[in-house]
């Protein structure tokens, strides 16, 4: 009998270091992630971003298949996947 509990107590330290993990690294990464896809969602047209390599535009319409165009000067616009949108700058005066 004691051999069965002395192997559960083995155990322990184990499900203890998974939970933590759990708490201090997966938890918030999923949060990040899930608020993420929810910035990329509100995108609308005008709004100033900020893209994983570092181009900084504004969104000039938004493509289907995940894809927007992005104006990153005068007639300059490019194609960018959404999912690489880092940041929103600032989001234009709706209120006028």
């Amino acid at each position: 009998m004691s051999g069965s509990g002395s192997g559960i107590a083995q155990f322990i330290p184990l499900i203890l270091i998974f939970v933590i993990f759990y708490f201090f690294l997966i938890r918030p990464q999923q949060k990040k992630a899930k608020e993420h896809k929810a910035m990329v969602a509100a995108l609308k047209r005008g709004d100033e971003v900020v893209t994983s390599g570092g181009i900084v535009g504004k969104v000039e319409r938004i493509l289907g298949e995940d894809k927007l165009d992005l104006s990153i000067s005068d007639n300059v616009t490019v194609q960018v996947v959404q999912s690489t949108i880092q940041t929103v700058l600032n989001k234009p005066n709706t209120k006028k």
